[in-house]
């Protein structure tokens, strides 16, 4: 990833941001269990940006 990752954890709309996808999309990748893990602190979405990082890398690895 080119752009640099925040050190916190970031929400689903934040995710959509970087991505530059809309945010119902990370919703929708979370039911489908295609996306990065997300968790739950209380009822909110968050994101550890390392697992976002690897997911992305992993993406990038099959696209190659």
């Amino acid at each position: 990833m080119a752009r640099t990752l925040p050190e916190r954890y970031l929400t689903p709309l934040d995710l959509a941001d970087l991505l530059g996808v809309p945010v119902e999309t990370v919703y929708q990748w979370r039911r489908k269990r295609t996306g990065p893990r997300g968790f739950r602190v209380g009822r909110h979405l968050r994101y550890d940006p390392e697992d976002v990082r690897r997911w992305v890398t992993g993406l990038m690895e099959e696209a190659a």
